[in-house]
């Protein structure tokens, strides 16, 4: 996600500054256990990393530990064995929205569109996802993206299809919105460099700035999230009490307004280190050893 300085706006949110840290844990633990909208999920176990074989024992091991929080949960890809999330959350009663991981390879395009097309067959996909921030990273073009989101409305009739990248992709790229059934929006205050004490209200804009791009089509929040330890960009500081006030914020919204929410993410990943340095490690409600932080 980009920090776009020109999108940064100065607005009051709900905050929780006047907590202790043992009282904002305290309301994450509740939010968590009443039960949240949804989560991003990656089964990778602590050494692998995309690309590793994912086996049914460790998918049905982390979604065990998901299951009584969520309603439902969002993947990233339809092959290596990440589309046995969807057949292991479907069997668990877990609603899926499921992703087909796009980008400037062809072949494995194709593999990806494939296994979509397979889980949506076999009737474990609540909404399809074609592609994750492909625009972003400049892998394919929006007319490419369009062909693939077309092909797949084609064949799936009682599935929801759309697109998931940043809010603002969807205003810059009308008929990108228009091919979509649904809009699947990341907003990430953090990556924009905003403070956490307007972060709520900047959300809520970039929600609303989806909205008005997808013209009455129904808007997910597909990722949003704060990391809890690593560098700071802007005026965006990552830390567990700052996690914990984000967390909060963003689930009060999203019950009180009922805003379908997918919280990023569920467990901290290692191999993320990589592409986004030592933030990327950090987003997860749950370690890297699958242990609940608060």
């Amino acid at each position: 996600m980009s920090y776009r300085k020109e999108k940064f706006m100065s607005l009051a949110g709900l905050v929780v500054n006047n907590l202790s840290l043992e009282e904002l844990k305290k309301q994450s633990r509740a939010f968590l256990n009443a039960g949240i909208h949804g989560i991003c999920f990656s089964a990778y176990d602590e050494g692998q990393h995309p690309g590793d074989q994912l086996s049914e024992a460790q998918v049905l091991r982390k979604l065990e530990i998901l299951k009584p929080h969520i309603s439902w949960v969002r993947t990233f890809s339809c092959t290596e064995g990440n589309e046995l999330i969807a057949r292991v959350a479907h069997k668990m009663g877990i609603k899926t929205l499921v992703g087909a991981w796009l980008g400037d390879d062809p072949e494995k395009n194709e593999g990806e569109i494939e296994g979509l097309l397979k889980l949506c067959a076999e009737g474990v996909v609540d909404v399809a996802a074609v592609g994750n921030e492909v625009l972003y990273r400049e892998d394919l073009s929006s007319a490419v993206l369009v062909q693939y989101i077309e092909r797949v409305k084609a064949v799936v009739s009682d599935v929801p299809v759309g697109y998931v990248d940043a809010y603002y992709e969807f205003t810059e790229h009308p008929e990108l919105a228009d091919a979509c059934d649904i809009i699947l929006a990341n907003c990430y205050p953090y990556w924009e460099g905003c403070s956490l004490d307007y972060s709520l209200m900047y959300m809520k804009q970039m929600y609303f700035e989806a909205q008005a791009a997808g013209k009455g089509k129904p808007v997910l929040i597909t990722e949003t999230g704060w990391p809890s330890a690593g560098q700071s960009i802007g005026g965006a500081h990552a830390s567990f009490e700052n996690s914990l006030k984000y967390f909060i914020n963003a689930q009060r919204w999203s019950k009180a307004e009922d805003i379908p929410m997918f919280y990023f993410s569920s467990f901290d990943e290692s191999w993320k280190i990589e592409k986004e340095g030592d933030v990327g490690a950090s987003w997860g409600l749950w370690d890297k050893d699958e242990k609940l932080k608060f």
